[in-house]
């Protein structure tokens, strides 16, 4: 099976993948916004800079073994994209010391097929090349991919499949805990939709504001980036995307683990039947 392992600022996540990561895993057909096939086991944790190569062999062996599983009898390969760099070479040593598996870590020098259309093609995080292969995979381009994590991050893919590139903003969360620490008169809030547009306490006033306010700033990007691009296929993914979709007007789908989806895809393209000394670690 192939582990493919997305790691956020704030929260990583993984998935178990039957299978290698085939583009065969899609043949039988694909809905939009459903289940993603192939995909049996997925965990969200914390991500913790400090976590050792050690630490982050024992979580995954443990979150495997609430599955009923063995790691060393089920992970076959390892994909990770990474915007955390520390964490990078923590998992890049475990995989070495721990598993002895096939791995792919994206990074510069790893076959994506994606052609990257920014001024510097090393500045474009793993992450948004990952969304961009699966994204262009499901759903073909033009499209736009809307990611909601730390950052809410969109990215544009031409119709022959190429990045253009995209936009970053700070993220709904992190624009929050900027709010609470230099307004004294606002507190922590629970990050949901309130009961209407306007707000009839100071909670709600600010649940209006994070949630509708972020959710018009996405459409309006994506109605700017359309002007470019032509009428596209928008889609969203990360931690907050279940929120935001909902309520925006220009999001199509929503797809939970496209980011693992993507890394499935570019492990496939950089293994193949070789030697394992021809493997990428």
């Amino acid at each position: 099976m192939l582990l493919a392992i997305d790691v956020g600022n704030t929260q990583t996540v993984m998935g178990l993948f039957d299978g290698h990561g085939s583009s065969n895993d899609l043949a039988g057909g694909y809905q939009p916004g459903g289940d993603m096939p192939g995909l049996v086991h997925h965990w969200r944790v914390a991500t913790v800079v400090d976590r050792t190569a050690d630490e982050h062999a024992l979580l995954i062996t443990q979150l495997l073994a609430l599955e009923g599983l063995q790691a060393a009898d089920c992970v076959g390969g390892i994909a990770v994209a990474s915007s955390v760099p520390r964490v990078t070479g923590s998992l890049r040593e475990m995989s070495r010391r721990r598993f002895h598996v096939p791995t792919v870590i994206v990074e510069p020098g790893v076959r994506t097929g994606v052609s990257i259309l920014y001024d510097n093609p090393k500045e474009v995080g793993a992450d948004r090349i990952a969304n961009a292969v699966g994204a262009f995979d499901l759903y073909g381009g033009p499209c736009i991919v809307v990611d909601l994590g730390t950052a809410t991050t969109l990215d544009a893919i031409s119709p022959s499949g190429a990045y253009l590139g995209g936009a970053i903003v700070p993220g709904i969360e992190i624009s929050l805990d900027a709010l609470f620490e230099h307004a004294a008169a606002l507190r922590r809030i629970e990050l949901v939709a309130p009961r209407s547009v306007i707000g009839k306490s100071t909670v709600e006033s600010m649940q209006s504001g994070a949630v509708f306010g972020f959710t018009a700033q996405i459409d309006g990007l994506c109605e700017r980036f359309e002007k470019v691009l032509g009428k596209s296929v928008i889609v969203s993914t990360g931690g907050l995307a279940e929120l935001v979709t909902p309520l925006s007007e220009r999001i199509q789908h929503r797809e939970p683990w496209l980011t693992l989806h993507g890394l499935r895809l570019i492990y496939h393209r950089n293994v193949g039947s070789g030697p394992p000394e021809a493997w990428p670690a």
